[in-house]
Protein backbone atom coordinates (compact mmCIF):
# COMPACT_ATOMS: atom_id res chain seq x y z
CA UNK A 1 0.00 0.00 0.00
CA UNK A 2 0.88 3.92 -0.32
CA UNK A 3 2.67 5.31 2.61
CA UNK A 4 -0.23 7.25 4.91
CA UNK A 5 -1.05 8.12 8.44
CA UNK A 6 -3.87 6.92 10.14
CA UNK A 7 -4.77 10.58 10.22
CA UNK A 8 -4.84 10.39 7.17
CA UNK A 9 -6.83 7.08 6.58
CA UNK A 10 -9.47 8.05 8.77
CA UNK A 11 -10.06 11.60 6.69
CA UNK A 12 -10.30 8.65 3.60
CA UNK A 13 -12.78 6.45 5.51
CA UNK A 14 -14.92 8.62 7.72
CA UNK A 15 -13.10 6.94 10.78
CA UNK A 16 -12.46 9.06 14.02
CA UNK A 17 -8.72 8.53 15.42
CA UNK A 18 -8.49 6.28 18.97
CA UNK A 19 -5.87 6.32 21.27
CA UNK A 20 -3.44 8.06 18.58
CA UNK A 21 -3.11 11.72 17.28
CA UNK A 22 -3.26 9.74 14.17
CA UNK A 23 0.50 10.43 13.21
CA UNK A 24 1.69 7.01 12.88
CA UNK A 25 2.07 6.41 9.56
CA UNK A 26 1.47 3.05 7.83
CA UNK A 27 4.04 1.30 5.73
CA UNK A 28 3.52 -1.77 5.43
CA UNK A 29 0.72 -4.29 4.63
CA UNK A 30 -2.94 -4.20 5.56
CA UNK A 31 -3.86 -7.56 6.80
CA UNK A 32 -6.57 -9.00 8.54
CA UNK A 33 -4.36 -12.01 9.83
CA UNK A 34 -2.25 -10.38 12.60
CA UNK A 35 -0.02 -13.55 11.76
CA UNK A 36 0.77 -12.13 8.72
CA UNK A 37 1.73 -8.76 9.42
CA UNK A 38 4.86 -6.71 8.66
CA UNK A 39 6.25 -3.80 10.54
CA UNK A 40 4.32 -0.44 9.92
CA UNK A 41 1.23 -2.81 8.91
CA UNK A 42 -2.21 -2.21 9.29
CA UNK A 43 -3.85 -4.56 11.29
CA UNK A 44 -7.91 -4.54 9.80
CA UNK A 45 -10.40 -6.31 13.24
CA UNK A 46 -13.02 -8.60 11.59
CA UNK A 47 -14.90 -10.62 13.27
CA UNK A 48 -14.60 -14.56 12.49
CA UNK A 49 -16.60 -17.71 13.15
CA UNK A 50 -14.78 -18.58 15.74
CA UNK A 51 -12.71 -15.40 17.15
CA UNK A 52 -13.46 -11.36 16.95
CA UNK A 53 -10.37 -9.97 15.23
CA UNK A 54 -10.79 -6.72 17.78
CA UNK A 55 -9.29 -9.41 20.56
CA UNK A 56 -5.85 -9.00 18.80
CA UNK A 57 -5.42 -5.44 18.22
CA UNK A 58 -3.12 -5.25 21.08
CA UNK A 59 -1.21 -7.73 20.18
CA UNK A 60 -1.08 -7.19 16.27
CA UNK A 61 0.45 -3.40 17.48
CA UNK A 62 3.26 -4.35 19.59
CA UNK A 63 3.87 -7.05 17.23
CA UNK A 64 5.02 -3.92 14.87
CA UNK A 65 1.36 -2.84 13.12
CA UNK A 66 1.25 1.11 12.61
CA UNK A 67 -2.49 0.65 13.93
CA UNK A 68 -5.86 -0.87 13.51
CA UNK A 69 -9.04 -0.13 11.77
CA UNK A 70 -11.83 -1.30 14.12
CA UNK A 71 -15.48 -1.19 14.14
CA UNK A 72 -15.09 -0.35 17.93
CA UNK A 73 -12.43 1.36 20.33
CA UNK A 74 -10.05 -1.33 21.10
CA UNK A 75 -6.18 -1.32 23.39
CA UNK A 76 -4.03 0.09 20.57
CA UNK A 77 -4.14 3.05 18.25
CA UNK A 78 -7.11 2.93 15.87
CA UNK A 79 -9.52 4.46 13.25
CA UNK A 80 -13.07 3.54 13.99
CA UNK A 81 -15.29 3.00 11.65
CA UNK A 82 -18.66 4.20 11.13
CA UNK A 83 -21.72 1.71 11.66
CA UNK A 84 -23.35 1.04 8.14
CA UNK A 85 -27.59 1.36 7.77
CA UNK A 86 -29.03 -2.66 8.60
CA UNK A 87 -29.66 -3.19 4.93
CA UNK A 88 -25.91 -2.41 3.58
CA UNK A 89 -24.09 -4.22 6.88
CA UNK A 90 -26.59 -7.42 6.22
CA UNK A 91 -25.82 -7.34 2.40
CA UNK A 92 -22.16 -7.43 3.76
CA UNK A 93 -22.40 -9.24 6.73
CA UNK A 94 -22.63 -12.10 4.15
CA UNK A 95 -19.14 -12.56 2.96
CA UNK A 96 -18.25 -12.96 6.96
CA UNK A 97 -18.58 -16.04 8.88
CA UNK A 98 -19.53 -14.17 12.70
CA UNK A 99 -20.82 -11.18 11.44
CA UNK A 100 -23.56 -11.19 13.90
CA UNK A 101 -23.57 -7.52 14.69
CA UNK A 102 -22.66 -5.82 11.44
CA UNK A 103 -19.32 -4.84 12.80
CA UNK A 104 -17.44 -6.51 10.36
CA UNK A 105 -19.67 -5.28 7.85
CA UNK A 106 -18.78 -1.66 8.97
CA UNK A 107 -15.20 -2.61 8.50
CA UNK A 108 -15.22 -4.12 4.67
CA UNK A 109 -16.81 -1.25 4.11
CA UNK A 110 -13.87 1.27 5.10
CA UNK A 111 -11.59 -1.18 3.65
CA UNK A 112 -13.07 -0.79 -0.18
CA UNK A 113 -13.05 3.05 0.65
CA UNK A 114 -9.27 2.85 1.37
CA UNK A 115 -8.68 1.29 -1.29
CA UNK A 116 -10.59 3.00 -3.57
CA UNK A 117 -8.45 6.01 -2.93
CA UNK A 118 -5.15 4.17 -3.01
CA UNK A 119 -6.10 2.78 -6.37
CA UNK A 120 -7.48 5.81 -7.53
CA UNK A 121 -4.07 7.68 -6.79
CA UNK A 122 -2.10 4.85 -7.75
CA UNK A 123 -3.82 5.05 -11.81
CA UNK A 124 -2.85 9.00 -11.91
CA UNK A 125 0.72 7.47 -12.78
CA UNK A 126 1.32 3.93 -14.83
CA UNK A 127 -1.08 1.15 -12.31
CA UNK A 128 -3.39 -0.51 -15.16
CA UNK A 129 -5.74 -2.49 -13.12
CA UNK A 130 -7.47 -5.93 -15.43
CA UNK A 131 -10.78 -7.22 -13.98
CA UNK A 132 -11.60 -10.83 -14.56
CA UNK A 133 -14.84 -12.16 -14.33
CA UNK A 134 -17.24 -15.20 -16.02
CA UNK A 135 -18.90 -18.51 -14.65
CA UNK A 136 -16.00 -20.72 -14.81
CA UNK A 137 -12.27 -20.45 -15.69
CA UNK A 138 -11.88 -17.00 -13.63
CA UNK A 139 -8.93 -17.89 -11.65
CA UNK A 140 -7.05 -20.15 -13.91
CA UNK A 141 -7.31 -16.48 -16.41
CA UNK A 142 -5.98 -14.42 -14.09
CA UNK A 143 -3.37 -16.59 -12.79
CA UNK A 144 -2.45 -16.80 -16.86
CA UNK A 145 -2.67 -12.94 -17.11
CA UNK A 146 -0.35 -12.06 -14.20
CA UNK A 147 2.24 -14.66 -15.44
CA UNK A 148 1.99 -12.45 -18.84
CA UNK A 149 2.24 -9.49 -17.14
CA UNK A 150 5.17 -9.82 -14.86
CA UNK A 151 7.96 -9.30 -17.15
CA UNK A 152 6.53 -6.14 -18.34
CA UNK A 153 6.51 -4.67 -14.75
CA UNK A 154 5.61 -5.71 -11.14
CA UNK A 155 2.11 -7.41 -11.30
CA UNK A 156 0.01 -7.65 -8.01
CA UNK A 157 -2.49 -10.76 -8.31
CA UNK A 158 -5.05 -12.58 -5.95
CA UNK A 159 -4.15 -16.00 -4.34
CA UNK A 160 -6.33 -18.28 -5.65
CA UNK A 161 -10.01 -17.47 -5.80
CA UNK A 162 -9.38 -14.32 -3.38
CA UNK A 163 -12.51 -12.27 -5.17
CA UNK A 164 -15.41 -11.32 -2.54
CA UNK A 165 -15.97 -8.04 -0.84
CA UNK A 166 -13.41 -9.06 1.52
CA UNK A 167 -10.19 -10.32 -0.96
CA UNK A 168 -11.02 -7.50 -3.81
CA UNK A 169 -10.35 -4.68 -0.91
CA UNK A 170 -7.15 -6.83 0.52
CA UNK A 171 -5.39 -7.46 -2.93
CA UNK A 172 -5.80 -3.99 -4.32
CA UNK A 173 -4.37 -2.78 -1.16
CA UNK A 174 -0.84 -4.67 -1.96
CA UNK A 175 -0.26 -2.07 -4.77
CA UNK A 176 2.12 0.24 -4.62
CA UNK A 177 4.00 3.24 -5.91
CA UNK A 178 6.12 0.50 -8.06
CA UNK A 179 3.41 -1.87 -9.16
CA UNK A 180 2.52 -1.38 -12.98
CA UNK A 181 -0.21 -3.83 -12.82
CA UNK A 182 -3.09 -4.98 -10.87
CA UNK A 183 -4.81 -8.16 -11.86
CA UNK A 184 -8.38 -8.80 -9.99
CA UNK A 185 -10.59 -11.59 -10.26
CA UNK A 186 -14.72 -10.75 -9.57
CA UNK A 187 -17.10 -12.72 -8.66
CA UNK A 188 -20.52 -12.18 -7.69
CA UNK A 189 -23.84 -13.39 -5.58
CA UNK A 190 -26.26 -11.41 -7.08
CA UNK A 191 -26.95 -8.31 -9.23
CA UNK A 192 -24.98 -5.15 -8.36
CA UNK A 193 -21.87 -6.87 -6.86
CA UNK A 194 -19.95 -6.81 -9.67
CA UNK A 195 -20.72 -3.02 -9.96
CA UNK A 196 -19.39 -2.76 -6.24
CA UNK A 197 -16.18 -4.17 -6.91
CA UNK A 198 -15.54 -2.71 -10.23
CA UNK A 199 -15.95 0.50 -8.12
CA UNK A 200 -13.52 -0.36 -5.62
CA UNK A 201 -10.56 -1.00 -7.94
CA UNK A 202 -11.50 0.71 -11.40
CA UNK A 203 -10.54 -1.50 -14.67
CA UNK A 204 -9.29 -0.55 -17.52
CA UNK A 205 -9.40 -3.65 -19.09
CA UNK A 206 -12.18 -5.82 -18.26
CA UNK A 207 -12.71 -9.35 -19.27
CA UNK A 208 -15.44 -11.46 -19.71
CA UNK A 209 -15.15 -15.45 -20.57
CA UNK A 210 -18.49 -17.19 -20.23
CA UNK A 211 -21.57 -17.10 -19.16
CA UNK A 212 -22.76 -20.47 -17.38
CA UNK A 213 -25.02 -21.67 -14.99
CA UNK A 214 -23.06 -21.35 -12.18
CA UNK A 215 -25.10 -19.57 -9.26
CA UNK A 216 -28.22 -19.70 -11.57
CA UNK A 217 -30.36 -20.42 -8.36
CA UNK A 218 -29.73 -17.08 -7.35
CA UNK A 219 -29.83 -15.45 -10.53
CA UNK A 220 -32.87 -17.06 -11.69
CA UNK A 221 -31.49 -17.83 -15.17
CA UNK A 222 -28.50 -17.51 -17.71
CA UNK A 223 -29.94 -14.13 -18.82
CA UNK A 224 -29.73 -13.01 -15.56
CA UNK A 225 -26.27 -14.24 -14.76
CA UNK A 226 -25.20 -12.06 -18.03
CA UNK A 227 -26.75 -9.11 -16.92
CA UNK A 228 -24.60 -9.32 -13.59
CA UNK A 229 -21.06 -10.39 -15.87
CA UNK A 230 -21.78 -7.07 -17.90
CA UNK A 231 -21.30 -4.87 -14.98
CA UNK A 232 -17.73 -4.99 -15.65
CA UNK A 233 -17.51 -4.27 -19.34
CA UNK A 234 -20.82 -1.30 -18.13
CA UNK A 235 -17.55 -0.25 -15.52
CA UNK A 236 -14.78 0.63 -18.16
CA UNK A 237 -13.85 3.83 -19.08
CA UNK A 238 -14.09 5.43 -22.84
CA UNK A 239 -10.51 4.75 -23.32
CA UNK A 240 -10.66 1.09 -21.44
CA UNK A 241 -10.43 -2.02 -23.16
CA UNK A 242 -12.96 -4.78 -23.38
CA UNK A 243 -12.17 -8.36 -23.98
CA UNK A 244 -15.00 -10.79 -25.09
CA UNK A 245 -15.26 -14.70 -25.47
CA UNK A 246 -17.68 -14.22 -28.64
CA UNK A 247 -17.98 -17.50 -29.15
CA UNK A 248 -20.22 -17.40 -26.22
CA UNK A 249 -23.31 -15.56 -27.41
CA UNK A 250 -24.12 -13.85 -24.70
CA UNK A 251 -20.99 -12.52 -23.52
CA UNK A 252 -20.40 -11.24 -27.27
CA UNK A 253 -23.81 -9.46 -26.94
CA UNK A 254 -22.08 -7.35 -23.85
CA UNK A 255 -20.25 -5.24 -26.63
CA UNK A 256 -22.81 -3.01 -26.98
CA UNK A 257 -22.63 -2.44 -23.18
CA UNK A 258 -19.40 -0.45 -23.10
CA UNK A 259 -17.85 2.34 -24.18
CA UNK A 260 -14.37 0.60 -23.95
CA UNK A 261 -12.83 -0.75 -27.18
CA UNK A 262 -13.99 -4.37 -27.91
CA UNK A 263 -11.84 -7.56 -28.42
CA UNK A 264 -13.40 -10.40 -29.16
CA UNK A 265 -11.41 -13.49 -28.49
CA UNK A 266 -12.43 -17.43 -29.46
CA UNK A 267 -11.65 -19.72 -31.93
CA UNK A 268 -14.42 -18.72 -34.14
CA UNK A 269 -14.01 -16.41 -37.56
CA UNK A 270 -15.38 -13.46 -35.21
CA UNK A 271 -12.49 -13.34 -33.30
CA UNK A 272 -9.60 -10.70 -33.25
CA UNK A 273 -7.72 -12.89 -31.25
CA UNK A 274 -8.15 -16.17 -31.84
CA UNK A 275 -6.63 -20.04 -32.07
CA UNK A 276 -6.38 -22.05 -35.21
CA UNK A 277 -5.05 -25.38 -35.73
CA UNK A 278 -6.07 -26.89 -32.49
CA UNK A 279 -4.63 -30.40 -31.35
CA UNK A 280 -4.53 -31.92 -28.08
CA UNK A 281 -1.94 -34.48 -26.88
CA UNK A 282 -2.13 -37.73 -25.15
CA UNK A 283 -2.48 -35.54 -21.76
CA UNK A 284 -5.32 -33.41 -22.77
CA UNK A 285 -3.07 -30.38 -23.58
CA UNK A 286 -3.32 -27.93 -26.14
CA UNK A 287 -1.22 -26.73 -29.60
CA UNK A 288 -2.61 -24.02 -31.52
CA UNK A 289 -1.76 -21.35 -33.79
CA UNK A 290 -2.40 -18.17 -32.53
CA UNK A 291 -3.64 -15.37 -34.78
CA UNK A 292 -3.55 -12.11 -34.03
CA UNK A 293 -4.24 -8.28 -36.24
CA UNK A 294 -0.09 -7.99 -34.95
CA UNK A 295 1.02 -11.60 -36.29
CA UNK A 296 0.57 -15.17 -35.43
CA UNK A 297 2.91 -17.77 -33.23
CA UNK A 298 2.66 -21.63 -32.15
CA UNK A 299 1.24 -21.88 -28.52
CA UNK A 300 1.52 -24.96 -26.63
CA UNK A 301 0.17 -25.05 -23.23
CA UNK A 302 1.69 -26.79 -20.71
CA UNK A 303 -1.91 -27.08 -19.01
CA UNK A 304 -4.53 -29.91 -19.14
CA UNK A 305 -7.72 -29.46 -20.65
CA UNK A 306 -9.04 -28.13 -24.09
CA UNK A 307 -11.00 -25.51 -21.93
CA UNK A 308 -7.85 -23.35 -20.80
CA UNK A 309 -7.61 -22.38 -24.71
CA UNK A 310 -9.92 -19.65 -24.29
CA UNK A 311 -8.96 -18.72 -21.16
CA UNK A 312 -4.77 -18.50 -22.36
CA UNK A 313 -6.76 -16.19 -25.43
CA UNK A 314 -8.12 -13.69 -22.56
CA UNK A 315 -4.79 -13.64 -21.27
CA UNK A 316 -3.20 -13.35 -24.87
CA UNK A 317 -5.10 -10.11 -25.36
CA UNK A 318 -4.51 -8.31 -22.64
CA UNK A 319 -0.88 -8.92 -22.68
CA UNK A 320 -0.92 -7.45 -26.52
CA UNK A 321 -3.03 -4.47 -25.39
CA UNK A 322 -0.07 -3.60 -22.84
CA UNK A 323 2.60 -3.70 -25.06
CA UNK A 324 4.19 -7.27 -25.30
CA UNK A 325 4.59 -8.60 -28.42
CA UNK A 326 2.84 -11.60 -30.16
CA UNK A 327 6.37 -14.09 -30.47
CA UNK A 328 7.33 -13.41 -26.77
CA UNK A 329 3.54 -13.66 -25.84
CA UNK A 330 3.61 -17.18 -27.31
CA UNK A 331 7.06 -17.79 -25.81
CA UNK A 332 5.41 -16.96 -22.34
CA UNK A 333 2.29 -18.75 -22.50
CA UNK A 334 4.04 -21.72 -23.64
CA UNK A 335 5.57 -21.55 -20.56
CA UNK A 336 3.03 -20.58 -17.92
CA UNK A 337 2.52 -22.99 -14.45
CA UNK A 338 -0.63 -23.95 -12.86
CA UNK A 339 -0.59 -21.47 -10.22
CA UNK A 340 -3.89 -21.87 -7.76
CA UNK A 341 -4.63 -25.62 -6.43
CA UNK A 342 -7.10 -27.98 -7.01
CA UNK A 343 -7.97 -26.62 -10.43
CA UNK A 344 -6.92 -29.48 -12.57
CA UNK A 345 -3.90 -30.35 -10.65
CA UNK A 346 -2.51 -33.31 -12.26
CA UNK A 347 -0.07 -35.56 -10.37
CA UNK A 348 1.07 -39.76 -10.32
CA UNK A 349 1.65 -41.61 -7.78
CA UNK A 350 4.47 -44.34 -7.42
CA UNK A 351 1.87 -47.11 -9.23
CA UNK A 352 1.50 -45.03 -12.18
CA UNK A 353 -2.00 -43.91 -10.92
CA UNK A 354 -3.35 -40.47 -11.93
CA UNK A 355 -4.77 -38.23 -10.04
CA UNK A 356 -6.36 -35.31 -11.90
CA UNK A 357 -7.68 -32.30 -8.73
CA UNK A 358 -10.09 -30.51 -9.94
CA UNK A 359 -11.77 -30.57 -6.40
CA UNK A 360 -12.12 -26.54 -5.49
CA UNK A 361 -15.66 -25.98 -7.13
CA UNK A 362 -17.56 -27.12 -9.89
CA UNK A 363 -20.92 -26.03 -12.11
CA UNK A 364 -21.93 -28.12 -15.13
CA UNK A 365 -19.74 -26.38 -17.34
CA UNK A 366 -16.58 -27.08 -16.08
CA UNK A 367 -17.60 -30.77 -14.94
CA UNK A 368 -17.96 -31.22 -18.48
CA UNK A 369 -15.23 -29.29 -19.40
CA UNK A 370 -13.27 -32.02 -16.82
CA UNK A 371 -14.54 -34.95 -18.17
CA UNK A 372 -13.81 -34.49 -21.02
CA UNK A 373 -10.27 -33.67 -20.68
CA UNK A 374 -10.22 -37.38 -18.49
CA UNK A 375 -11.70 -38.75 -21.99
CA UNK A 376 -8.81 -37.52 -23.79
CA UNK A 377 -6.47 -38.23 -21.25
CA UNK A 378 -7.46 -41.79 -20.96
CA UNK A 379 -7.65 -42.16 -24.87
CA UNK A 380 -4.51 -44.84 -24.93
CA UNK A 381 -7.10 -47.27 -23.46
CA UNK A 382 -6.51 -46.16 -19.46
CA UNK A 383 -8.98 -47.11 -17.45
CA UNK A 384 -10.75 -43.89 -16.22
CA UNK A 385 -12.63 -42.63 -12.90
CA UNK A 386 -14.58 -40.18 -12.15
CA UNK A 387 -15.16 -39.37 -8.75
CA UNK A 388 -17.76 -36.69 -8.70
CA UNK A 389 -20.19 -35.04 -6.32
CA UNK A 390 -22.97 -31.98 -5.90
CA UNK A 391 -22.72 -29.24 -8.28
CA UNK A 392 -23.97 -26.34 -6.07
CA UNK A 393 -26.66 -23.47 -6.61
CA UNK A 394 -28.08 -24.25 -9.79
CA UNK A 395 -32.13 -23.84 -8.30
CA UNK A 396 -34.99 -25.83 -10.07
CA UNK A 397 -32.43 -26.75 -12.67
CA UNK A 398 -30.35 -28.56 -10.22
CA UNK A 399 -31.81 -32.42 -10.65
CA UNK A 400 -31.43 -32.12 -14.53
CA UNK A 401 -28.25 -30.83 -14.53
CA UNK A 402 -26.66 -34.00 -12.33
CA UNK A 403 -28.59 -35.82 -14.78
CA UNK A 404 -26.71 -34.65 -17.74
CA UNK A 405 -23.39 -35.37 -15.97
CA UNK A 406 -23.58 -38.59 -15.40
CA UNK A 407 -25.30 -39.67 -18.91
CA UNK A 408 -22.07 -37.46 -20.31
CA UNK A 409 -20.07 -39.28 -18.83
CA UNK A 410 -21.42 -43.00 -20.46
CA UNK A 411 -20.69 -41.28 -23.69
CA UNK A 412 -17.52 -40.17 -23.17
CA UNK A 413 -16.85 -43.47 -22.10
CA UNK A 414 -15.59 -43.54 -19.04
CA UNK A 415 -14.81 -46.32 -17.16
CA UNK A 416 -16.23 -45.73 -13.69
CA UNK A 417 -18.08 -43.33 -12.16
CA UNK A 418 -17.99 -42.46 -8.37
CA UNK A 419 -21.16 -40.35 -7.02
CA UNK A 420 -20.40 -39.15 -4.01
CA UNK A 421 -23.15 -37.37 -1.61
CA UNK A 422 -26.27 -40.10 -1.79
CA UNK A 423 -28.43 -38.32 0.25
CA UNK A 424 -29.23 -35.65 -2.09
CA UNK A 425 -31.65 -36.29 -4.71
CA UNK A 426 -29.89 -33.92 -7.44
CA UNK A 427 -26.81 -36.23 -6.88
CA UNK A 428 -28.80 -39.28 -6.88
CA UNK A 429 -29.95 -37.83 -10.03
CA UNK A 430 -26.64 -37.96 -11.40
CA UNK A 431 -25.84 -41.78 -10.83
CA UNK A 432 -29.28 -42.76 -12.19
CA UNK A 433 -28.26 -40.14 -15.35
CA UNK A 434 -25.55 -42.87 -16.36
CA UNK A 435 -27.36 -45.86 -15.28
CA UNK A 436 -30.01 -45.44 -17.49
CA UNK A 437 -27.89 -44.05 -20.55
CA UNK A 438 -26.45 -46.43 -23.42
CA UNK A 439 -25.53 -50.44 -21.19
CA UNK A 440 -24.49 -48.76 -18.11
CA UNK A 441 -25.12 -50.50 -14.71
CA UNK A 442 -22.23 -51.48 -12.60
CA UNK A 443 -20.18 -48.52 -14.04
CA UNK A 444 -21.79 -46.34 -11.98
CA UNK A 445 -22.10 -46.38 -8.26
CA UNK A 446 -23.57 -44.33 -5.55
CA UNK A 447 -21.87 -43.50 -2.41
CA UNK A 448 -22.69 -41.38 0.67
CA UNK A 449 -19.35 -39.57 1.29
CA UNK A 450 -15.65 -39.36 1.22
CA UNK A 451 -14.66 -42.32 3.05
CA UNK A 452 -17.02 -44.79 1.40
CA UNK A 453 -15.66 -43.58 -2.08
CA UNK A 454 -12.36 -44.12 -0.95
CA UNK A 455 -12.94 -47.28 0.53
CA UNK A 456 -13.98 -48.15 -3.31
CA UNK A 457 -10.87 -46.52 -4.73
CA UNK A 458 -8.63 -48.22 -2.48
CA UNK A 459 -10.04 -51.80 -3.42
CA UNK A 460 -10.36 -51.42 -7.36
CA UNK A 461 -7.47 -48.93 -8.67
CA UNK A 462 -5.18 -50.42 -10.49
CA UNK A 463 -1.71 -49.43 -11.85
CA UNK A 464 -2.02 -46.59 -14.73
CA UNK A 465 -5.94 -45.66 -13.68
CA UNK A 466 -6.55 -42.36 -13.82
CA UNK A 467 -8.78 -40.53 -11.38
CA UNK A 468 -10.36 -37.81 -11.99
CA UNK A 469 -11.97 -35.45 -8.53
CA UNK A 470 -14.66 -32.86 -8.92
CA UNK A 471 -17.21 -31.05 -7.11
CA UNK A 472 -18.31 -27.86 -5.47
CA UNK A 473 -16.21 -26.62 -2.15
CA UNK A 474 -19.19 -28.16 -0.03
CA UNK A 475 -18.71 -31.73 -0.81
CA UNK A 476 -15.20 -31.74 -0.06
CA UNK A 477 -13.54 -33.86 -2.50
CA UNK A 478 -10.34 -32.60 -2.10
CA UNK A 479 -10.10 -34.80 0.99
CA UNK A 480 -10.44 -38.31 -1.57
CA UNK A 481 -7.59 -36.62 -3.84
CA UNK A 482 -5.54 -35.90 -0.66
CA UNK A 483 -5.86 -38.96 0.48
CA UNK A 484 -5.20 -41.48 -2.85
CA UNK A 485 -1.80 -39.05 -3.28
CA UNK A 486 -0.71 -39.64 0.26
CA UNK A 487 -1.43 -36.39 1.79
CA UNK A 488 -4.53 -37.16 3.79
CA UNK A 489 -4.49 -40.66 3.80
CA UNK A 490 -2.94 -43.85 2.79
CA UNK A 491 -3.62 -44.97 -0.98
Amino acid sequence: MIALSLAEIAEIVGGRLHRTDGAERVTGGVEFDSRRLTEGGLFVALPGEHVDGHAFAARAVADGAAGVLAAREVDAPAVVVPPLPPGQAHERSVALAGDTDGSGAAVLAALATLARHVVTELSRDELTVVGVTGSSGKTSTKDLIAQLLEPLGPTVAPPGSFNNELGHPWTALRADETTRHLVLELSARGPGHIAELAAVAPPRIGVVLNVGSAHVGEFGSREGIAKTKGELVEALPEDGVAVLNVDDPLVAAMASRTRARVVGVGEGPAATVRAADVTLDEQARASFRLVTPAGEAAVTLPLFGEHHIGNALAAVAVALELGCPVAEVARRLSAVERRSARRMEVRTRTDGVTVVNDSYNANPESTRAALKTLASMSARRRRSWAVLGVMGELGADSVSAHDEIGRLAVRLNISRLVVVGGGDPAVAAMHHGASHEGSWGEESVLVPDTDAALALLHEELRPDDIVLVKASKVAELWRVADALLGEGGHA
